[in-house]
């Protein structure tokens, strides 16, 4: 297994750097079930970020490659069902998506409510406001 930073997913997901991008593309499609490239949830919410505010991709594009990213059999990524619950609700709510990712990572472990002060993240993304 071969981790993979954000960057790497960046140049291989939008193709605009002619040295990098071609290298990534050759490592992401060597990959195989065998030798997986491993994605962790860190690089899952800064690809997000990068791609929504660096390349102006909508959340729902950035959402549909995180999607084929899941389904992929050559990339792992951790705490994928998380992940892909979280795309879920973000599909259809008011909140970021990193928003939707910690109440769902929280959950997961067992949280019984994930506090904040974030008041869209309290009405939309499942959270529990402090007041």
């Amino acid at each position: 297994m071969i981790g993979l930073d954000t960057n790497v997913l960046v140049r291989y997901i939008m193709q605009d750097d002619p040295k990098q991008s071609p290298k990534a593309t050759r490592l992401i499609e060597s990959l195989d079930i065998d030798n997986p490239g491993y994605i962790t949830l860190v690089s899952v919410v800064e690809l997000y970020w990068v791609l929504t505010s660096s390349y102006e991709l909508t959340g729902t594009q950035v959402a549909q490659a995180l999607e084929v990213i899941l389904r992929s059999k050559q990339l792992l990524v951790e705490r994928a069902d998380q992940v892909m619950r979280a795309l879920r609700v973000f599909g259809k709510g008011k909140a970021d998506f990193a928003d939707f990712l910690i109440e769902r990572a929280a959950s997961g472990a067992g949280c019984a409510q994930t506090l904040t002060f974030d008041v869209g993240a309290s009405k939309h993304a499942g959270m529990t406001l402090m007041a």
